[in-house]
C-alpha cells in the first residue's frame, strides 16, 4: 500500500506528501512534525483508542489540521429479515 500511495504522489506531482508504514499507536515522527493527519477508518480498528488518538494529535503542528471519518454498525438485523441502516458514518472538520 505503501508502494502504491508513493506511485500514486508521483504520477500526481505531489511532492509534499509522505507514505510511512507503522501503528497508529506509535507514529514513527517526531512530535509537530505533520500539518494534517487523515483518519479514514483507522481509530475504529485501533486495539487502544485512546492511544491512537494521543499520538495522531502528538506529532500535529501548532497550525495542524485533523481530518477524520468513522463508520460503525448501527444494530443488527431485525428477525423479520428488515434491514436497518448497515453503518453510520461521519467526518469531522479540521481545528
Amino acid at each position: 500500500m505503501v508502494e502504491l500511495a508513493r506511485a500514486n504522489a508521483a504520477q500526481a506531482g505531489a511532492v509534499n506528501a509522505a507514505f510511512l508504514h507503522g501503528s497508529i499507536e506509535e507514529i514513527p515522527l517526531p512530535d509537530g512534525w505533520v500539518d494534517v493527519v487523515i483518519s479514514n477508518c483507522v481509530i475504529n480498528l485501533s486495539a487502544c483508542k485512546p492511544r491512537a488518538l494521543a499520538e495522531a494529535f502528538r506529532v500535529l503542528g501548532r497550525a495542524a489540521g485533523w481530518r477524520s471519518a468513522t463508520s460503525s454498525r448501527r444494530r443488527p438485523p431485525t428477525r423479520s429479515g428488515e434491514r436497518p441502516p448497515r453503518s453510520v458514518t461521519g467526518a469531522s472538520p479540521a481545528r
